[in-house]
């Protein structure tokens, strides 16, 4: 891992213009452009504001819908960086067909496009507290250390995830169907407090539940998260790093054969 982030800082320039690039693309020929990074998730928002609000009341959690997109912005961030980053490297044959083509900033670039989208959609999740009447806590400012573990956990799956899917394609379909089920694993729609406690040990055990109770005791309840899930969390990321080091280093070399 440590050759693989070397490497990624010596080409920073080419992984900030793939960044400039895939996000361009996605939004090449809409006449509002970059703005559909702010419009989309506001859209989401006043959606599941006017769903759950007037149609489907969640009476356990106050404030039910600034919960539910507290939880549900950084699992977005989950979902796109794992469906986008398990055909990145199989998706760009063209590049790694190039000789002495850096492959592992491709799961990179998917990682960061999505983290900006997540980043960007931020604001107005404060904006929604503010005109919903909550405080925003002085936690509010420990997010990029949530962000930077949960990053270091993404780019570690993402690099498994790339790696393999060069030569088993139905990873890609199978990420999409394992995200369903984990999405119900994590309390997005719903607060611990309404799962039995038997079960509490699948949020304990699930990575991606502990990281959303993390952002809920950050931005909702003002205080720090649990410092043993901090630790899982990170052990988790260190574990997915070096794995996908390991996984990477050992088929690199078969990816332009393979595409």
């Amino acid at each position: 891992m440590p050759q693989i982030i070397s490497e990624m800082y010596q080409y920073r320039s080419l992984l900030h213009a793939l960044v400039v690039r895939h996000l361009a693309v996605r939004y090449r020929g809409s006449t509002l452009g970059f703005l559909w990074s702010f419009l989309n998730p506001l859209c989401l928002m006043l959606v599941y504001m006017l769903v759950f609000r007037y149609y489907i009341r969640f009476d356990q959690v106050e404030n039910y819908t600034i919960f539910l997109f507290c939880g549900l912005l950084p699992w977005l961030w989950v979902q796109s960086a794992l469906i986008e980053g398990a055909s990145a490297i199989s998706g760009s044959g063209h590049l790694i067909t190039k000789s002495m083509f850096p492959a592992h900033i491709l799961p990179a670039v998917s990682v960061l496009t999505t983290l900006i989208h997540f980043v960007l959609s931020l604001p107005l999740l404060f904006i929604f507290m503010f005109f919903s009447g909550m405080t925003l806590h002085w936690t509010a400012v420990l997010i990029p250390a949530l962000i930077i573990l949960q990053g270091g956990l993404l780019f570690g799956l993402t690099l498994v995830l790339a790696a393999v899917n060069v030569f088993f394609r139905d990873v890609q379909h199978i990420v999409g169907n394992v995200l369903t089920f984990l999405f119900f694993l994590c309390p997005i729609l719903y607060p611990r407090s309404v799962v039995p406690e038997k079960f509490h040990f699948t949020l304990d055990l699930n990575p991606f539940a502990v990281l959303t109770e993390g952002y809920h005791a950050l931005i909702l309840e003002g205080t720090l998260p649990a410092v043993q899930g901090i630790i899982y969390v990170s052990l988790w990321a260190g574990a997915a790093l070096l794995g996908g080091a390991v996984v990477y280093q050992r088929n690199n070399e078969s990816f332009a054969e393979m595409l």
